[in-house]
């Protein structure tokens, strides 16, 4: 089978040698009840050399390539993220391969003020997230640094009916703010998500309706955090890394979830702000 790579076979090879030879950089903290973590400086794509559609966003992913895509913290694509029928699909049991690879997946560029949009649907029961601003953290999940739009079947998952007052449904800031109205469409329907992220405001919009707003890097974010599955207590990490998302630059990487369930995503764009 075929595994597609960010630039080609040259960029590949590029990408191998500067990935050989990249530095890591330690986190750094004052505070003392978080562990020391490495921030991963692996090589990165310019949005802007991608072109742009009839509305001036960045088509980076058009059906036919998944040049600029990659792993999480990886330097190519694993094998459970595929194209499939024009979208970008992710399949646990892919037909055909062997001991298949998984994991987050990424778009490998450096982002901080843009609209992220993209259409998605998930098989029965599937569960699947959108993050932005993340880091790529040695040994660490994508979502211990960036905030999560879900992505989940409403009415089959169980994780529909935890959380608070539905902030683990579809379109909400995971754990944290639920999505309102709440008009995600069934599994295997296509939904319509758009993430607008512009000097530490963020807002979610589901099937093209604002569904949450909040702002990063203020007081109430902390205060959210602290009330979520994220809070100090429970995973000083994560709550370190989230309560500054970006890091100094307060900009990061756009990605999608491996929740191992079935999901498709199509018509990815991102605006530049």
């Amino acid at each position: 089978m075929n595994k597609s790579k960010i630039f080609g076979v040259m960029g590949a090879v590029v990408m191998m040698m500067v990935h050989s030879a990249c530095s890591s950089k330690k986190g750094m903290t004052n505070e003392a009840n978080v562990p020391e973590y490495e921030i991963l400086d692996l090589p990165m794509v310019n949005v802007k050399s991608f072109k742009k559609n009839s509305a001036g966003a960045h088509v980076i992913f058009d059906g036919t390539s998944l040049e600029g895509w990659r792993g999480y913290a990886k330097d190519h694509v694993p094998s459970k993220w595929t194209i499939d029928n024009g979208t970008l699909h992710f399949n646990p049991k892919p037909d055909g391969v062997q001991n298949p690879e998984g994991g987050d997946i990424i778009f490998a560029s450096d982002l901080k003020n843009f609209e992220f949009e993209f259409e998605w649907k998930v098989a029965k029961s599937g569960n699947s997230g959108a993050f932005f601003l993340a880091k790529e953290v040695k040994g660490q999940p994508i979502y211990i640094s960036s905030p999560e739009y879900q992505l989940l079947d409403n009415e089959n998952h169980p994780d529909a009916k935890m959380g608070v007052d539905g902030n683990r449904k579809s379109g909400s800031l995971y754990d944290m703010i639920p999505a309102k109205p709440q008009n995600g469409f069934p599994f295997e329907q296509w939904n319509r998500a758009k993430i607008v992220v512009n000097k530490g405001k963020v807002t979610h919009y589901q099937n093209d309706e604002k569904v949450v707003e909040y702002s990063l890097w203020t007081p109430e974010w902390t205060q959210m955090l602290q009330a979520s599955k994220f809070s100090e207590a429970k995973w000083p990490l994560a709550f370190h890394l989230l309560n500054n998302v970006g890091g100094k630059s307060k900009s990061g990487v756009i990605g999608f979830q491996d929740h191992g369930d079935k999901v498709w995503m199509r018509n990815i764009t991102v605006k530049v702000l």
